[in-house]
């Protein structure tokens, strides 16, 4: 049965059908205002967002987590992540739309980094702390030149958006503890994880992953959860999970579609699956991320 996606957001729709940029800046306010303050559930495939709210507030849901946030807050989402945000009356800020192969020259030689792009972030006031100044100042470099039409254009364009998004990186690690700081540096995990994005939904064995590594299972498992705090057989769980949900959140399907696209044969055995990993059953958590976007305009108000 083929799926329907209830909204995948092109770059060409981002730009708003403008001029042919490697990426695009634009106000907060210019989207959200032509839709009410509220941004509908959707995602981008092969694309990055950068995010800074300068004043105002917003409640975000990124893959069915809740993030209320009063201004100074930026936000990474990555590509696949699908998200919303309503945001109250009158909030402003930046956002920076651009396509991920933009910032494939911070993964080339580092499968940690393109790790850690690939996973969203959230940094609240407390986690800006002293960088806010510095944020705002790539934001504010990275539009002026967007706006200008200057030689070499297009280069300074890439240049602040690497800039930019080392930006969020390097507060990425200066916040995730030393047991995650660990992991991304971390061959053999970044290798297990990398395999993982290939199979999970083939539901293949431990063993099949230890042994393509070279390694045994009891070892895998050990290496991560000594830099990670979770099993191999955990992490394993939770991407599957995240498709999961990521496919309840945003395509028209069932939940025995969902667990067959996913490889389960008995749906039954994926709603037990689905709610040992995530403490909800898979209807339960359709139904609760419909409620929590409803409910976000009351919780972006409260805010103030």
């Amino acid at each position: 049965m083929p799926a329907t996606p209830l909204l995948v957001v092109p770059f060409r729709e981002v730009r708003h059908f403008g001029p042919e940029d490697s990426l695009h800046v634009e106000a907060i306010r210019v989207r959200a205002s032509q839709h009410q303050w509220t941004i509908p559930a959707h995602r981008h495939e092969g694309l990055h967002q950068f995010q800074l709210l300068t004043e105002g507030a917003m409640v975000g849901i990124l893959d069915g987590e809740r993030h209320a946030l009063k201004a100074p807050a930026a936000v990474m989402v990555a590509p696949g992540v699908v998200h919303s945000f309503v945001y109250e009356p009158d909030s402003a800020g930046s956002q920076v739309t651009v396509p991920s192969e933009a910032l494939a020259s911070l993964s080339a030689h580092s499968p940690a980094i393109g790790q850690r792009l690939s996973q969203k972030l959230i940094l609240d006031e407390a986690a800006l702390g002293a960088g806010l100044a510095d944020c705002a100042q790539r934001f504010a470099m990275l539009g002026d030149e967007f706006m200008a039409q200057r030689a070499g254009r297009a280069e300074a364009l890439q240049s602040h958006v690497i800039l930019l998004a080392l930006w969020f990186l390097r507060h990425q690690e200066a916040i995730s503890g030393s047991g995650r700081l660990r992991a991304s540096r971390d061959t053999l995990v970044q290798r297990y994880r990398g395999l993982v994005e290939l199979h999970f939904a083939e539901h293949r064995p431990l063993g099949f992953y230890a042994g393509s590594l070279g390694v045994t299972a009891d070892h895998l498992s050990r290496v991560c959860r000594a830099t990670t705090s979770t099993g191999a057989l955990e992490l394993l769980h939770a991407r599957v999970a995240l498709e999961a949900k990521r496919m309840l959140a945003h395509f028209d399907l069932t939940v025995a579609d969902v667990a067959e696209r996913l490889g389960f044969d008995d749906v039954g055995y994926f709603s037990r699956f689905f709610k040992a990993t995530t403490g909800s059953a898979p209807s339960a958590y359709r139904e609760a991320l419909a409620e929590g976007l409803a409910a976000a305009p009351r919780r972006a108000r409260s805010l103030g």
